[in-house]
């Protein structure tokens, strides 16, 4: 016996049963797992009826729980609250912080050049006389720490001075002797062999701002081998061009010796290395920082300068400068990116994707990817609740839903929902509801019985006016076998006649307690006409979600189930897939059943083209090499080649069985089958618009029983009836039905050509209708009698050329012209047959009533006996049953 016909007779879920199975140490592990006597027995044993104060226990524990999830959810919000009001203070803080910053360093510079005195003009000093400068300037800039940045434009003074030292010697230049208040810049000697820079006369405006060349910082960054500060300036624009750059200093530079580094000079206006730039200062270093680039490959020249905060054309520039020709929209190599970014100090790292490991893996052996690795605990995250409505046809679901979604889901959107594959998503607080359209489908029942559990809560929805059905009690126990959560909404409310405590009390006996009446069965009174109690029924919903602690993996290879599927003209086959786990991205190769494919398209409930599919979303593909089954398990492969073979065996292994299906028989079991081929037989062909439907009209024509007429369904298919479905009708001399579809041009005229009977239908009780009416025509016609009157003949008449009459006399009942009569004489039937005429007195008439007097001339009979008693009866044609 296997786990679900076990909890089937035990009136319990299959996932109690499996708790059983754990807790006894049993092997089997899902739903159609078979068990052995003793391990039977051993369950059996256990499942026993709980007391009220167990169950009483068992429904306070929930209602704590829940309690407890409310407060956790509202010390969840409070905690977010708080945390944003700190981060936004702390934003704040910095920003005034930064903002003291920026304005402190300019208002000690204008201190400083305020308290400065005049530089005079200052000649050389040699080495061998050094003099100590000592001077407020000088004692400022050491206290301040922060470099004062010298304009490259400014006038120099000292020329003339500078014309007449030249004639002289430079071993002989007298120094001028120091004057207080003055500074006094030494000399390096011959032995330093490091270039001299002229000091410059310093006046106030010099020390306003900072004005730094963009492309010389650079170079000198380079050069120098020190980090340059991350604060871009712009470039003063001086009198002499538009980028401030004026050669005023040419005289002294080729007075100056060469650099020795990469045979680049010293930026201009700057001073050499080794020297303070203000007087006797030192200049104070940049600690270089750790500035690192992440890249995936060969990077494209304007990313590239975005990442290093350059302006594109100084990276073309710097390529020119390597012999590289490039755009600013062309790739280059990843060597001729490192030399540019280490030129101004980045340095660039190569990061490999975080999927590059699963998708193109190095393969040990060909089955390598065929499963999915298991989630690890710390991988999961949250997910959205799968909900799916049930009940009656006439209880208010269809409404109800399209209540959620014109709320929720269709207030977003001119015109409500554009794309309805079977599902959609509901946002509520921020968080969001999937919902399964069961309707028109067969995926949820085809999922249960390949031992899934799709649905993580399913909403029994009862009418308040009509209360339990046996459509109901049919859904409660369909959920009950799949083991999902039970919710109950008892809609139409806003009824005067409704009953809501009386839909408690039947759905008590059904086993599902409301909490009312102390249960665990979630109750909610809701109206779909009027939308009262709809919100409350999705808070409940999303309360319950979070007792459950739905979780998912979304970094792995995805997987889920086909919710639908259908051959689309100018799509070709397409798949509506709800994703259980994982990822589902475009490109990707996935694999279902006998089909594969490369996702070309991802479609979302609304419409929208999308990238990529979480966790517990529906999605419309399009990219399969074929139609799936609806209900059928899908997942991702990493090899396309290997999900080929994969399908193509799948495909192989289900042509053989179904080639394999006869086996070897007995001798009775073959008398069997001859008495079977007795039976009338009538063939179908279907043909719908989905592959669910197709699915869902198949298992309802195989669930009509019969022992008189078989039902032969020898084809189906997705699409509109073709004329090869007419060759194949008439061939098999069967029956087309459709189910939403329409005939191709020139379909009907083939078809009463060749005698096929073609009915396309919109509501599936009337296509099982048809069907039905079409196996009861085949069964011969079976009829009884009904006595209609009696008449006792009372003399016998020859009357020539009619030959012999009876005259008669009406006893009960009538005598009609057109019915069937019995000639009986002592009980005994002597003749059977038809009446030729019917006389009443000289007239011919149709029908003699009762205790009326007539004349009756039967067809093939004359031998008359006074006391014979004539019967009239007619046959009535018996209802046709299979």
């Amino acid at each position: 016996m296997r786990v679900f016909e076990l909890a089937r007779s035990l009136e319990i879920t299959s996932a109690d049963v499996l708790e059983h199975v754990e807790a006894l140490d049993f092997e089997a592990t899902t739903a159609v797992s078979t068990l052995e006597s003793d391990e039977i027995a051993a369950i059996r044993e256990r499942c026993v009826v709980p007391d009220a104060a167990v169950t009483t226990e068992r429904a306070d524990k929930l209602a704590a729980k829940r309690r407890k999830v409310v407060e956790r959810r509202k010390a969840r919000d409070k905690a977010e609250a708080e945390a944003l009001a700190a981060t936004t203070a702390r934003a704040k803080s910095i920003e005034a912080i930064v903002k003291g910053l920026l304005e402190e360093p300019a208002a000690k510079s204008e201190a400083v050049v305020e308290a400065e005195p005049a530089v005079e003009p200052v000649a050389v000093v040699a080495m061998a006389a050094p003099v100590k400068a000592e001077t407020p300037v000088a004692e400022a800039v050491k206290k301040d720490s922060t470099p004062v940045a010298v304009d490259k434009a400014a006038p120099k003074p000292v020329k003339a001075k500078e014309k007449e030292s030249a004639k002289v010697p430079a071993t002989k230049v007298a120094a001028k002797p120091p004057v207080k208040g003055e500074p006094t810049v030494k000399a390096p000697t011959a032995a330093d062999k490091k270039p001299v820079a002229p000091v410059k006369p310093v006046k106030p405006k010099l020390l306003r701002e900072a004005d730094v060349d963009d492309d010389d910082d650079d170079h000198d960054a380079a050069w120098s081998g020190r980090q340059q500060p991350a604060v871009r300036t712009k470039p003063s624009k001086g009198p002499a061009g538009k980028d401030g750059r004026r050669d005023s200093g040419a005289s002294d530079r080729r007075a100056q010796p060469a650099a020795p580094q990469r045979g680049a000079a010293p930026r201009r206006g700057a001073a050499a290395p080794g020297f303070s730039p203000v007087g006797g200062g030192s200049a104070i270093p940049v600690a270089p920082t750790s500035r690192v680039i992440q890249l995936h490959g060969a990077p494209i020249v304007k990313d590239l300068a975005e990442l290093m905060g350059l302006r594109a054309n100084r990276v073309i520039a710097d390529l020119m400068q390597m012999n590289v020709l490039a755009s600013i929209n062309q790739r280059v190599e990843i060597e001729i990116a490192e030399k540019i970014a280490d030129k101004y100090g980045y340095k660039i790292e190569l990061e490999r994707q975080k999927r590059s490991t699963e998708r193109k893996p190095v393969l040990r052996r060909d089955d390598a990817d065929d499963d999915i690795p298991d989630d690890k605990p710390e991988e999961m995250i949250p997910r959205p609740p799968i909900v799916t409505f049930l009940g009656h046809v006439d209880h208010g679901k269809t409404s109800l839903m399209d209540r959620i979604r014109n709320a929720h889901v269709a207030s977003g959107e001119a015109g409500g929902i554009t794309q309805h594959i079977g599902a959609y998503t509901v946002d509520l607080s921020g968080r969001q509801i999937t919902f399964l359209d069961t309707p028109g489908h067969a995926a949820f029942s085809a999922m249960r019985a390949r031992g899934a559990s799709l649905t993580d809560i399913a909403v029994i929805i009862i009418a308040a006016d009509d209360c339990v059905m046996p459509q109901t009690k049919e859904a409660i126990k369909h959920a009950k076998q799949a083991g999902v959560q039970i919710m109950v909404a008892i809609n139409k409310c806003d009824l005067p006649q409704a009953k809501p405590d009386q839909v408690r009390q039947q759905l008590a006996g059904e086993g599902l307690t409301p909490e009312d009446w102390g249960g665990d069965i979630v109750c909610c009174e809701v109206s779909a006409m009027t939308g009262e109690g709809v919100d409350h029924l999705l808070e409940m919903i999303l309360l319950q979600a979070d007792v459950l602690e739905l979780t998912a993996n979304p970094n792995r290879r995805a997987d889920g189930y086909v919710i639908e599927a259908q051959l689309e003209l100018g799509l070709g086959p397409t798949a509506s897939l709800l994703v259980a786990g994982g990822t589902l991205r475009l490109g990707d190769i996935i694999l279902c059943g006998e089909y594969f494919g490369r996702i070309r398209g991802l479609i979302d409930d609304r419409g929208r083209k999308v990238k990529e599919a979480l966790p517990s979303t529906a999605v419309r593909v399009m990219g399969l090499s074929g139609v799936p089954e609806a209900g059928a398990h899908f997942r991702v492969m990493l090899n396309e080649k290997r999900a080929r073979e994969l399908a193509e065996a799948e495909a192989e292994s289900k042509k053989h069985t179904e080639l394999t299906a006869s086996v070897a028989t007995s001798l009775d079991a073959l008398m069997e089958k001859y008495k079977e081929q007795e039976q009338l037989e009538l063939h179908v062909i279907v043909k719908a618009d989905t592959q669910g439907s197709c699915e869902a009209i198949e298992e309802s024509l195989r669930d009509i029983e019969s022992k008189k007429v078989s039902l032969q369904i020898i084809y189906s298919g997705i699409g509109n009836v073709n004329a090869n479905d007419v060759q194949r009708a008439a061939s098999g001399r069967a029956v087309i039905v459709g189910f939403h579809v329409s005939c191709e041009p020139g379909v009907q005229s083939l078809a009463r050509h060749d005698g096929v009977r073609i009915t396309t239908h919109r509501i599936i009780y009337e296509l099982l209708d048809q069907v039905k009416q079409e196996m009861l025509n085949l069964l011969e016609p079976e009829y009884r009698e009904v006595v209609r009157g009696h008449a006792e003949i009372r003399a016998v008449f020859n009357h020539g050329k009619r030959g012999m009459i009876a005259g008669c006399q009406m006893l009960d009942g009538v005598l009609r012209a057109d019915s069937r009569v019995r000639v009986l004489r002592k009980k005994t039937v002597i003749f059977d047959g038809k009446i030729a005429s019917l006389h009443h007195f000289q007239d011919e008439v149709a029908q003699v009533d009762s205790l009326q007097e007539c004349g009756v001339c039967l067809d093939g009979f004359e031998a008359f006996t006074e006391g014979d008693v004539i019967e009239s009866y007619i046959l009535e044609e018996k209802e046709r049953v299979l």
